[in-house]
């Protein structure tokens, strides 16, 4: 990726593309830092996203599917009743063993961006009939 990424604005304007470099540490740490709640986990970007309950975390996991579409880069998630974890990294990167690509902190930016926008939690009504 020519563009320097340096702010995350830089990472929420920019689109994923294909990549063979992974990131060096220097510039994963530089980055890990402009994508606040994020941490490295197992070499991978990691986040739980927390949820007040089921419909909300399935609600958040549809509209991440909708922008890993978008950006032709896949997560693995793990979803529970009230949460979602999302692991990012680049299976393409050093000669298919995998890394962090520029692409991880771009879908991680614009995943916590998505998360941003849920509206508030409040406990959905009960839509049970009543007799």
């Amino acid at each position: 990726m020519e563009h320097v990424l340096l702010t995350t604005a830089d990472l929420l304007q920019a689109r994923c593309a294909h990549t063979t470099a992974a990131l060096d540490e220097a510039d994963v740490t530089r980055l890990l830092a402009q994508i606040p709640g994020w941490r490295l986990e197992e070499g991978r970007l990691c986040r739980d996203f927390p949820h007040a309950d089921y419909y909300r975390t399935m609600a958040f996991v549809n509209a991440l599917a909708w922008l890993s579409h978008n950006e032709d880069h896949h997560p693995e998630l793990t979803v529970t009743y009230n949460n979602c974890r999302v692991r990012y990294h680049t299976h393409s990167v050093n000669g298919g063993r995998g890394g962090l690509s520029h692409n991880d902190f771009i879908c991680a930016a614009k995943a916590s961006a998505l998360a941003q926008q849920a509206p508030q939690d409040q406990p959905l009504k009960d839509k049970a009939v009543q007799a």
